[in-house]
C-alpha cells in the first residue's frame, strides 16, 4: 500500500501554521498521509513549545516522522549533559551542561524561556524533552510511502535537515553535518539510488532545485509563507504553499538560487 508522504519545513514556533497544514494534508490526502517534519520547529517565533506538542502528537499516533534541526541539536546539549550529571554528579559534566545550555540560549532558545516563562535544565519541560528524544536526523522514503533509516537499495528520496550526510572536517560525523551544512557548501554526493534529497534550513524566496536537492524553507515565522512538499521518487515532487499573516517582504533578504519548483499557492484565511 502506498501512503503520501508529506515534507514539512522549519516552522520555529508557528503552531498556527502547523495546525493549517495538518488540516490541509489531511483534507488533500487523506488520513493515511504521513508527515515528516525537516526540524527547526522551536526558537524565533511565539509558540516552539505548542509546535514541539503538536509534532509529538502526530508521532505517538504513527502520523509523523520528526528529524532533528541544528535547532533541536543546539535544545539538546545542554540536557543530554545535564542528564548524565544526574547520575555522575561530576563538576565538569555540569560545567558542559550549562555551557550546551547558554549556546542554545545564545541562539533562539531565549524564545522559548520568553514562552516558557522559566526555563532551566531543572525546569526543563517533559514534553519538549520527550520531542527531542523522538528526533532522527536522516531518513529515506521509498515509492510505497515507507521510511527507511538506511538507504534502502531502491529508487528513494533522502530528508535531512540542512544536507544530505557528507564527511566534512567541521563536523564529527556525516550525520552530524547534515544539520549544519549550506547548499554553498554542496554540491553534495548522493546514494546510489537516490533521486534527490529534500531540505530546509537555509531560507529561500521560493522553493527551489539546486541540482539534486531542493529547498524549501521560505522563513515561515516572519514571512508566513510554509511551503508543503509531497514526496515523489521519480524526480516531480508537487509543492503547496500556504500563506499566511506574516509578512512577505522580509524574504528579499533570502538568497536567490537554483531552479525555482512549480507550486500551488493557498491563501489562508484572515492574511492580512
Amino acid at each position: 500500500m502506498t501512503r503520501p508522504v508529506i515534507v514539512l519545513p522549519d516552522l520555529h514556533g508557528r503552531a498556527d501554521l502547523l495546525a493549517e497544514a495538518v488540516a490541509y494534508v489531511q483534507a488533500t490526502f487523506g488520513p493515511d498521509a504521513h508527515l515528516l517534519s525537516l526540524g527547526d520547529a522551536l526558537d524565533r517565533g511565539p509558540h516552539s513549545l505548542r509546535c514541539a506538542e503538536l509534532l509529538l502528537d502526530l508521532h505517538r499516533q504513527g502520523r509523523a516522522t520528526l528529524l532533528m534541526g541544528n535547532h533541536e541539536r543546539m535544545a539538546q546539549e545542554g540536557l543530554q549533559w545535564y542528564r548524565q550529571y544526574l547520575t555522575s554528579r561530576a563538576p565538569a559534566d555540569e560545567r558542559r551542561a550549562l555551557e550546551g545550555f547558554g549556546w542554545w540560549m545564545g541562539n533562539g532558545g531565549e524564545s522559548v524561556r520568553r514562552e516558557v516563562g522559566r526555563l532551566t535544565l531543572e525546569t526543563f519541560p517533559p514534553t519538549l524533552a520527550e520531542y527531542l528524544d523522538a528526533l532522527v536526523r536522516v531518513v529515506y522514503v521509498t515509492a510505497d510511502g515507507q521510511l527507511h533509516r538506511a538507504p534502502p537499495g531502491e529508487a528513494s528520496v533522502l530528508v535531512a535537515h540542512a544536507s544530505p550526510p557528507v564527511k566534512h572536517p567541521q563536523y564529527p560525523s556525516p550525520e552530524s553535518a547534515a544539520l549544519w551544512l549550506r547548499p554553498f557548501e554542496g554540491p553534495f554526493p548522493l546514494p546510489e539510488g537516490v533521486t534527490y534529497s529534500v531540505h530546509g534550513h537555509t531560507p529561500v524566496r521560493v522553493p527551489v532545485r539546486l541540482g539534486r536537492h531542493v529547498y524549501l524553507d521560505l522563513g515561515a515565522y516572519e514571512t508566513g509563507r510554509l511551503a508543503l512538499l509531497a514526496v515523489d521518487v521519480t524526480g516531480r515532487p508537487e509543492v503547496t504553499v500556504l500563506e499566511g499573516p506574516g509578512q512577505p517582504g522580509a524574504a528579499r533578504r533570502y538568497p536567490a538560487f537554483g531552479e525555482p519548483l512549480p507550486l500551488h499557492t493557498i491563501t489562508l484565511t484572515g492574511r492580512p
